[in-house]
């Protein structure tokens, strides 16, 4: 079903199934022989979710050889990796920015993330975790009967990113007079383009000078390209749907062109570095994309990292 203004989900469906899915692929990560990453929450949280055909894959019991179609540029065998990868920059992220003294962090629409938890934080940090009460109420209580302590203050702002978040997030004790490291993982391509701009307004509007952003863009592809994409997907999970887990993908993001996120924030202060999905893979040791992979490969996934200026 296509995405909407007023749209609900869980972590079992439409856009909350794909945090689902990450968690899946970095559970994995974790298990691989050389991992990049240690996320031993991924998969009770996974399991707590209970998505059988997910809990299965990232158990092992249901591997990607089994599920991917040879002939689409998309396969789920490529997630462990590339979520390994995007797993390690956003952490560096953060240990960039708390070696930098910032003693503030915000996790927008942070889903499974457990980052609060798993993360060797300063003392003196806290942490803003940004989602729907459900989401924050449903991780805080798997982790709690885990045994799970934060590793920082974490603070859970409840609210969704359409209403009012800056307000919630003022009310739970955010200083805007601070500088803050933000993330934005795994989220501008289920916005709107304008809902995309909104949040990077109200980030800036936060923000002291030596704030950090870190975020991950999609680029812009045109309405055949959309298309493409669509074709591609549908064939990509045909044997997910076999197995009970018909999740469209095509139908989660939004279509318009979108403004490049660096050039964006440039133009409100913000100076930018970027790399692709593909740049990271190479700079971690793992396996990269062959030429001429379709332009809707997650491999053309950019990830920029942003410093707010004065």
């Amino acid at each position: 079903m296509a995405r909407t203004d007023n749209d609900t989900w869980d972590l079992a469906t439409s856009v909350g199934a794909t945090a689902t899915m990450v968690a899946a692929a970095r559970a994995i990560a974790t298990r691989a022989d050389d991992p990049l990453i240690d996320d031993r929450f991924a998969e009770p949280l996974v399991r707590a979710v209970g998505v059988d055909f997910l809990t299965k894959w990232a158990t092992g019991d249901l591997p990607s050889t089994d599920l991917d179609d040879p002939e689409s540029h998309w396969k789920l065998g490529q997630m462990p990796d590339a979520m390994a990868v995007r797993t390690r920059f956003f952490d560096a992220f953060f240990a960039e920015a708390t070696a930098a003294g910032i003693r503030q962090a915000v996790i927008l629409a942070s889903g499974l993330d457990a980052r609060a938890y798993r993360l060797s934080w300063p003392t003196g940090m806290t942490v803003f975790e940004i989602d729907q009460p459900a989401v924050l109420a449903f991780k805080a209580a798997t982790l709690a009967e885990l045994g799970a302590q934060p590793t920082a203050d974490r603070r859970g702002v409840a609210v969704d990113l359409r209403d009012d978040w800056p307000g919630a997030l003022t009310q739970a004790g955010f200083d805007h007079t601070q500088p803050t490291a933000w993330i934005a993982e795994g989220l501008l391509g289920y916005l709107p383009p304008e809902a995309q701009d909104r949040l990077l307004d109200n980030i800036t509007a936060l923000s002291a000078d030596g704030s950090r952003l870190a975020t991950e863009a999609i680029p812009n592809i045109s309405e055949a390209q959309h298309d493409q994409a669509r074709e591609m997907m549908r064939g990509a999970t045909e044997k997910w749907r076999e197995h009970g887990f018909d999740l469209e993908f095509s139908e989660l993001g939004y279509r318009g062109a979108r403004n490049d996120v660096a050039a964006y924030l440039d133009s409100l202060d913000w100076v930018s570095t970027s790399r692709t999905m593909t740049e990271l893979l190479a700079e971690y040791g793992r396996p990269t994309p062959p030429p001429g992979t379709d332009a809707v490969s997650m491999a053309a996934t950019t990830y920029h990292a942003s410093i707010k200026q004065s």
